[in-house]
């Protein structure tokens, strides 16, 4: 069965898809951060200044749309890459946030998707 989707909801699920994206790259940082571990300090500091930077701008980004509590999360995990403290608690909390922000993006992916019950007259 064809299903139709609305050009609101086409619109929706490339921006969602477009935060799934980003959340990748952050992935791939938070990994190039774990595999650093035995860097020098100012290795260490410029990837998670990279990491904050891009959580800032999803931050920004995830502000103007409606997708749960995105926005937050990216707030949030943008202050702990960027502050001090231990680097473990750092990982734990990166992989924490985007694990929540994965579940968070496919289930407003799965909603976008739904198609519209049909409106009775």
């Amino acid at each position: 069965m064809d299903v139709k989707l609305t050009a609101e909801q086409h619109r929706r699920i490339e921006e969602i898809e477009g935060y799934l994206k980003v959340v990748d790259r952050l992935r791939r940082f938070v990994a190039e951060l774990e595999s650093n571990r035995a860097a020098s300090n100012r290795v260490i500091q410029n990837i998670c200044e990279s990491l904050g930077r891009e959580l800032s701008h999803l931050r920004q980004r995830a502000l103007t749309s409606n997708v749960g509590t995105v926005a937050d999360l990216a707030g949030a995990m943008s202050v702990m890459a960027t502050r001090g403290g231990g680097l473990n608690m750092k990982l734990r909390g990166l992989n924490d946030g985007l694990n929540s922000m994965t579940m968070q993006l496919e289930q407003a992916l799965k909603q976008a998707s739904t198609p519209e019950s049909k409106r009775q007259a």
